[in-house]
């Protein structure tokens, strides 16, 4: 089950040192997200940090930097508004100032497989819509798995360009007023049970993995014009994982999580600076990053597998002491880990059966133990105010607290299921529901 390699840090040696790195990891992780190739993004670091630009926050690891959303709620308490969203996606909406957007699948009317490929804009004060795009009115090329839908990849945002995936139906770039500045045809791709990939923003730079059961491809595009920069063929067959950012050393490399390997890119041109295999196929999770390692996973029934690979090296990293540790059982099929204050949480395929590893050991502080009052989930969890939030897919969220122990301190239940990651802004959780979208916060009523 637990694999050590080599583990030698200063880090795991010192408890106090790890309070004070853990709070220089938060500042440099947002540095990591917001500085990129050639010009910096519009906004500066501190508000792209207190906006949620993109999946899993803007950090893309699930840790809240500013924020304390509600402790408890229900349909009765603390919700501030929810507003119908038409059609079907689990797309996580996103953030900017009084700015949520979010993506959908609407039927065609007469046509259960054509679908209109749309972007929504609503009021964070309110939940009403500002404005309504269809980036693309288009049939179905493909059933897809029951529980997916066909807009689960995320946006993302600078602040002034918004990057819309909508697969195999077009990538887009809009304004935040709903303006289309350009739009790009990559094509049909066969995957079985159907999409949910996110593009990444490096600097100036989109990135889109096309992963896929015929042939995989890097994408990297510029954002302002949507001219293509390079394209590099992946040795992968499917998968519905994201890229993640990372700035190390004043270099910026893009991870990868495969099943054929783990591969970080070099954004200016797709070169891999290095790769290492050893993870299980259908490969969904998203990697996470310390200071030192990066941590992947896949969670498939078959083949559970989660490794820590240190930063540093360079070329095919398999096999080598590079690979801190590895752990094979109960990993997450679907969900991405949080890494929160050295402690790696996940879950079971798509069980409510959580693990907490020792990020530095790989050895479990708790294994497999099950969450009551959830029993699946899709989404990725995320922390703050040493908490973790988890939302189940029937409904129910359960509080954590950040601990060595399993430790819950709510279960909160609405009448809506959830399969998108939650997001936070301010003292506002904003949970996208399979017909709902709830802003959860603290009422007058609740006081």
């Amino acid at each position: 089950m637990w694999e050590p390699c080599i583990v030698n840090r200063l880090y795991d040696i010192i408890p106090a040192m790890r309070v004070q790195l853990f709070t220089l990891l938060l500042s440099a992780i947002a540095v990591f997200s917001t500085k990129g190739l050639g010009p910096s993004f519009a906004a500066s670091s501190e508000q792209y940090d207190r906006n949620w630009p993109q999946w899993r926050g803007p950090a893309g690891n699930g840790l809240v930097l500013h924020g304390s959303p509600p402790l408890e709620w229900s349909e009765e308490k603390n919700v501030k508004w929810k507003v119908a969203i038409p059609g079907l996606g689990h797309a996580t909406p996103i953030v900017w100032e009084n700015k949520i957007l979010v993506l959908t699948a609407v039927p065609v009317e007469g046509n259960d497989m054509k679908f209109a490929f749309t972007v929504l804009c609503l009021d964070r004060r309110s939940g009403q819509t500002l404005w309504k795009k269809v980036a693309r009115q288009d049939a179905a090329h493909q059933d897809i798995q029951p529980t997916n839908s066909r807009s689960s990849g995320s946006p993302v945002t600078d602040g002034e360009h918004l990057m819309v995936s909508f697969g195999s139906y077009g990538l887009y770039c809009f304004d935040l007023d709903g303006n289309l500045k350009w739009e790009r045809d990559l094509g049909k791709v066969n995957v079985t049970w159907g999409e949910s990939s996110s593009p990444a923003l490096v600097g100036d730079t989109a990135i889109v993995i096309q992963d896929n059961n015929k042939a995989s491809y890097i994408h990297a595009f510029d954002k302002k014009t949507g001219r293509e920069l390079w394209t590099k063929k992946r040795d992968e067959g499917s998968s519905w994982t994201t890229p993640f950012v990372l700035e190390r050393g004043g270099k910026t490399q893009v991870i990868v999580n495969g099943a054929k390997a783990v591969r970080s890119y070099d954004p200016e041109n797709g070169e891999v600076l290095w790769q290492c295999s050893g993870l299980g196929i259908n490969v969904i999770p998203m990697v996470v990053v310390d200071q030192n390692a990066v941590y992947a996973m896949s969670g498939q029934r078959t083949s559970p597998m989660a490794m820590a690979i240190k930063l540093g090296g360079a070329g095919d990293l398999t096999g080598t002491d590079a690979v801190l540790w590895k752990f094979t059982r109960g990993t997450s099929y679907v969900s991405s880990p949080l890494l929160y204050d050295g402690l790696l949480y996940f879950f079971q395929h798509i069980n409510a059966l959580i693990t907490c590893l020792d990020a530095a050991t790989g050895q479990p502080h708790f294994l497999q133990e099950r969450l009551e009052g959830v029993t699946t989930i899709y989404s990725s969890p995320i922390g703050m105010n040493n908490r973790i939030y988890v939302v189940g897919r029937e409904g129910t969220t359960a509080v954590l607290e950040k601990s060595k122990e399993l430790k819950v301190l709510a279960r909160n239940k609405l009448d809506d299921g959830f399969d998108a990651s939650p997001a936070v802004v301010g003292n506002e959780l904003f949970l996208r529901g399979r017909s709902k979208l709830y802003c959860i916060a603290e009422t007058s009523s609740s006081r």
